[in-house]
């Protein structure tokens, strides 16, 4: 085994898009940004030990695809000589910022039916894409010239105020997303949360904070369907640790598998809407955690890869019948009523895609989905494409043989939801076949499985250590 000293540099560069440039999602929905409440950022992080050296990269953003995310990691590989596989690149899935690719169509898509003269119906924007990836690269850059030697700590803390399940089951056996605000005809919450939040800590040997790597598991929704950007409450979160730690530091968030996580209670009658109070609370109980850190004593750096073959959904042929005869009919978006040429039918939307689904299902039926885990001491980060549903996170955590082990979902690719087997029986638009939901109904559990055969080949030959 490796012995040395671990070295830490983190950086963060700047990412805010220009006026105009379409923020993501939503479905079929024109948001050009009309107005820029915070600037958005790339946050990097890269650890070097032995001789080995990752990188975190976590960006404000909506989604990426994997066009784009293989263009950094290629890139970050050619400039600064990391082997692209050790670059984990995660966006905390921002509703109120730009995407990097389009999520309805595959990359360069000779499937796409959707009108050219309404590109953002597509979900990205070509104009912000260079920006982004500079802005990436930029971070990496910076971090990688500031190296120096760290201590790490590491701890959790539990918060149950800020991160809610919303999907229920109704009184009719039905599931439903997003149940209006204390629906009388709720039965019960779906499923469950995760209230962990994570902190790993490290500090120059003159004791000043380098950088924070923060983990919590949440949809950030806030700003939707607004035109306004905003950091949402992993900005926020981000600013109040650097409050606490100091402007030298530079906190950047993992993200967990929050496909089924919102920031919304639908149960309190007195909710309220607020990413700065979210961010607050969750400073708040960071503040606490940072009192009960321990010491990372062997910060052995290691990663490991997999590339996992998930069947796909095919269309059934009446969702396919049903799809054709609506473009047929509407070659043109179906508009909403009031909201002509700026808000597409979600019906026509989902039409749409499903004609781009099936013609990739015939070119292949499979999907090639990349796995990343990465360990520091006994800590490990698992880095996921797509929208997980958390039960599948709260099993990997529960079997995992490290006692600190955090998911970064919507990583390397964006694939859509990927619910659990009891949500596909219940129903809600996470479900439904298209481009949010492309993967077959098998794929949430074949990704824990592979994931914990991964977490479990990176702890093999380690001292063994308490899960506490």
């Amino acid at each position: 085994m490796k012995t040395g000293k671990l070295r830490v540099g983190a950086a963060m560069a700047d990412i805010t898009p220009a006026m105009g440039i379409q923020i993501a999602g939503d479905i079929g929905r024109y948001r050009p940004v009309e107005e820029i409440r915070e600037p958005l950022y790339a946050r990097a992080l890269i650890l070097e030990f032995g001789g080995r050296k990752t990188c975190v990269l976590s960006m404000d953003l909506l989604w990426i695809t994997r066009y784009w995310a293989d263009e950094i990691r290629n890139q970050a590989a050619a400039r600064f000589k990391i082997d692209p596989e050790a670059v984990m690149v995660h966006v905390v899935q921002n509703h109120a910022a730009p995407a990097m690719g389009h999520a309805f169509v595959w990359e360069r898509d000779e499937f796409n039916v959707f009108p050219k003269e309404y590109p953002w119906l597509l979900g990205g924007d070509d104009r912000y894409n260079p920006v982004a990836l500079e802005g990436a690269l930029k971070a990496i850059g910076q971090a990688l010239a500031a190296l120096q030697p760290v201590q790490v700590k590491v701890g959790r803390g539990v918060d149950g105020r800020v991160a809610f399940n919303r999907r229920f089951v109704m009184r009719d056996g039905t599931a439903q997303t997003h149940g209006g605000l204390c629906d009388p005809n709720v039965l019960h919450t779906e499923g469950p949360i995760d209230p962990e939040v994570g902190v790993m800590l490290f500090t120059a040997e003159n004791g000043t904070p380098v950088a924070a790597l923060l983990h919590h598991t949440c949809h950030p929704v806030h700003g939707y369907p607004q035109r306004w950007v905003s950091a949402g409450w992993p900005g926020a979160w981000c600013d109040g640790v650097r409050q606490l730690l100091g402007v030298d530091c530079v906190p950047l968030v993992v993200n967990g598998f929050c496909g089924n996580i919102h920031h919304c209670n639908h149960l309190d009658p007195n909710f309220k809407d607020d990413y700065k109070e979210m961010g607050r609370k969750l400073t708040e109980t960071t503040e606490r955690i940072l009192k009960t850190l321990q010491p990372v004593e062997n910060p052995v750096l290691d990663w490991r890869t997999r590339r996992l073959s998930i069947p796909m959904r095919c269309p059934t042929d009446t969702e396919m019948d049903e799809a054709r005869r609506l473009l047929k009919e509407h070659p043109e978006p179906i508009w909403k009523k009031g909201l002509e040429k700026i808000a597409a039918e979600w019906d026509w939307v989902y039409a749409a895609t499903r004609i781009d689904l099936m013609g990739h299902y015939k070119q292949n039926p499979r999907f090639d989905y990349f796995l990343q885990a990465f360990r520091l001491g006994n800590a490990a980060i698992l880095a996921v494409p797509g929208e997980p549903f958390v039960e599948e996170q709260l099993r990997i955590k529960l079997e995992s043989p490290f006692p600190f082990t955090w998911m970064a979902h919507m990583s390397n690719a964006c694939v859509g939801y990927i619910p659990t087997l009891r949500a596909f029986h219940g129903g809600g638009y996470e479900t439904r076949t298209g481009a949010g939901s492309k993967l077959a109904p098998e794929a949430l559990t074949m990704i824990g499985d592979a994931s914990l055969e991964i977490l479990k080949a990176l702890f093999k030959g380690i001292p063994k250590i308490s899960r506490k």
